[in-house]
This record gives C-alpha cells, sequence and structure tokens, in this order.
C-alpha cells in the first residue's frame, strides 16, 4: 500500500519562502510521475507543479518563477521550495504520486498561511 506524506507547511509573511516535503512509502518502485496541488477554501484543487523520473517539470503559470519542484535521487521524494510567497498562494497544498503500479495517491495535505 502506498503511503504518501506532506510536510513542511506553515505560516510566514508575504514575500517570505516555504520548503515543501513529500515521501511515498510502500513501493520498490520509483515514480513515474509526482506533483503538488493546491486548494484554497471555496475553491477547486488546483495544479501547481508536476515532475516526472527523468525529470521534465511543469509549472502553473501562477508560479512560474516563485516555485522550484525537484526530487531526490533515487527516491520517491519530492520538494516544493515556495519563494516569494504571497497572501493569494494560502491554501492546503497536496501531494500526488503516480507509479508504475499505483496511480493517483494523495497524501493528507499540509496548511500553507500566507499573511499580508
Amino acid at each position: 500500500q502506498v503511503q504518501v506524506v506532506e510536510s513542511g507547511g506553515g505560516l510566514v509573511q508575504s514575500g517570505g519562502s516555504l520548503r515543501l516535503s513529500c515521501a511515498a512509502s510502500g513501493t520498490i518502485f520509483r515514480f513515474n510521475i509526482m506533483g503538488w496541488y493546491r486548494q484554497a477554501p471555496g475553491q477547486q484543487r488546483e495544479l501547481v507543479a508536476t515532475i516526472t523520473n527523468g525529470g521534465t517539470t511543469n509549472y502553473a503559470d501562477f508560479v512560474k518563477g516563485r516555485f522550484t519542484i525537484s526530487t531526490d535521487g533515487g527516491r520517491n521524494t519530492v520538494n516544493l521550495q515556495m519563494n516569494s510567497l504571497k497572501p493569494e498562494d494560502t491554501a492546503v497544498y497536496y501531494c500526488n504520486y503516480n507509479g508504475p503500479r499505483v496511480s493517483n495517491r494523495w497524501g493528507q495535505g499540509t496548511q500553507v498561511t500566507v499573511s499580508s
């Protein structure tokens, strides 16, 4: 059973930085694609950034130039470095895992709050 666990959320002032981490356990297979999504109150969940096993990244327009997604080589771990945070970045951030045998596994989410 693949389990996905996020960490690193918290409260930060506008313009500050946070680093989120996500680890997928319970599988011997490296991921095909992992990503970060977020959901603000009353809003739909939206894509933030994804990364493939080969290192190809994809970002939502609203985070380009501010957020960076990366992996720890050889492990099912994905990080999201968030810089120049804005109040509108406030949301619960979720990690998503897709592997060769298991797809679309979500973590419980981690709260990010950016104060103005």
